[in-house]
């Protein structure tokens, strides 16, 4: 039986790994975290998101774990609302949809749905791969080593695969000068509520305080600032204090979140980033998802197109024969990209003025930007909106504040 190695259990690695299991492979999964990775804020259910969870039968588990949503709200320090745009705007393809369920629910859904066929190793990574003549031999962090037919490389942004094969990361890695730390905050007695509502609070100096719904008696938090480089992820306390520097004089509730910051088992913090790798395969090595195209949060699109991208590359695998004849495998690959490669570059292409409306510099920019928020819902704006909504659907969603981590960001 051909054996694949897929490095990273995110969103895309096991959407792979469930769908080459049922072609017949036998499945490898190292994922670097100690366990199945929680956390990250609400996905959509739009586009290429609901195609490939139907295609997979996975679609009314995911339609089970809906949060329920009223829509976003721009609002100043003491609440009240500079700009809103209901579930409703534009016929459910505004800001915010009425299919949201949050990223850890949707990962558990996808982990759960694996068979016998694929194993996990959790704690694990690689730290060597070198092509031999039937495959390629990983030597594992643990020390193991194993040769498999085929490796891929579904570890994020921060791809230890893409780093050992295609070189280092600054040579793909286009900061778009933002970074974003979420986390879940657990309610107490006296926690405001956000009533399904996703609110959100901009201080000038690119600075955005968010709040929206989460499991009953959660809330997920962000806090998006300016920044293209952060402390070591390996200094939590370093990470800490540049967010309690950056947003100490920051209203709403801000103080809050930042107290409970600290106390969130799955706070992470990264830069937004896009990833460029001007080829994706290299002989039996082939990069997935985040590692690969990277679109950043900013786009909405991130769990879109890890799942798009899984089904494309299984797809492209099987057209080749896999696992029956893995002779053509590096054709098969070359395939998957150009199919999936238009898809990741239309992606890439953030809608104009996209930072600046995730967090406006000035005051007037925080004033402007609600004003453009409401004027999009004016009787005479919504015809054109959606047309543009309706132009790009198909496999896109629009552009959510989407955080998915694929790699520990903290």
């Amino acid at each position: 039986m051909a054996h694949v190695l897929v490095v990273g259990g995110g969103i895309a690695g096991d959407t792979l790994a469930l769908l080459l299991e049922r072609q017949g492979w036998q499945v490898t999964v190292a994922e670097i975290a100690p366990g199945p990775r929680p956390g990250g804020q609400t996905v959509d259910l739009r586009g290429d998101s609901r195609e490939v969870l139907a295609e997979t039968g996975l679609l009314p588990q995911a339609l089970d774990c809906l949060v329920p949503q009223r829509g976003a709200a721009w609002i100043d320090a003491d609440e009240r609302r500079l700009a809103e745009m209901p579930v409703e705007a534009f016929d459910g393809r505004g800001y915010v949809s009425r299919e949201e369920l949050l990223r850890t629910d949707l990962a558990r859904i996808i982990h759960e749905a694996a068979g016998p066929g694929v194993t996990h190793r959790f704690g694990e990574t690689v730290d060597a791969l070198e092509d031999t003549p039937t495959g390629v031999r990983a030597r594992f962090r643990g020390g193991a080593e194993q040769e498999f037919d085929l490796v891929v490389g579904a570890d994020g942004a921060h791809s230890r695969v893409r780093a050992l094969r295609f070189g280092p990361e600054e040579r793909y890695r286009k900061p778009l000068g933002l970074a974003h730390a979420w986390f879940t905050l657990t309610e107490q007695p006296g926690t405001p509520r956000v009533d399904g509502w996703f609110l959100t609070h901009n201080a000038p100096g690119r600075r955005s305080v968010e709040a929206r719904p989460g499991h009953p008696g959660q809330q997920e938090i962000g806090l998006t600032f300016a920044a293209d480089t952060l402390p070591p992820r390996g200094d939590r306390e370093a990470r800490f204090a540049l967010l309690e520097r950056t947003f100490a004089d920051v209203g709403w509730r801000a103080a809050e979140f930042l107290a409970a910051a600290r106390q969130a088992p799955d706070f992470a913090l990264d830069t937004f980033d896009q990833i460029h790798v001007p080829r994706w395969s290299d002989g039996r090595v082939v990069l997935l998802g985040d590692s690969a195209w990277c679109a950043s949060p900013l786009s909405g699109l991130g769990t879109a197109l890890a799942l798009r991208g899984a089904a494309e590359l299984a797809t492209a695998l099987r057209a080749a024969g896999a696992p029956d004849d893995t002779g053509r495998l590096p054709a098969a690959l070359a395939d998957f990209e150009r199919a999936m490669r238009p898809r990741a570059a239309s992606a890439q292409q953030l809608p104009p003025g996209r930072v600046a409306s995730m967090a406006p510099k000035t005051a007037l920019g925080i004033r402007v930007n609600a004003l453009v928020m409401r004027a999009l819902q004016s009787k005479a704006a919504r015809p054109l909106v959606n047309r543009a909504f309706a132009a790009t659907e198909h496999g896109r969603a629009t552009a959510t504040a989407e955080t998915a981590p694929e790699t520990s960001a903290t």
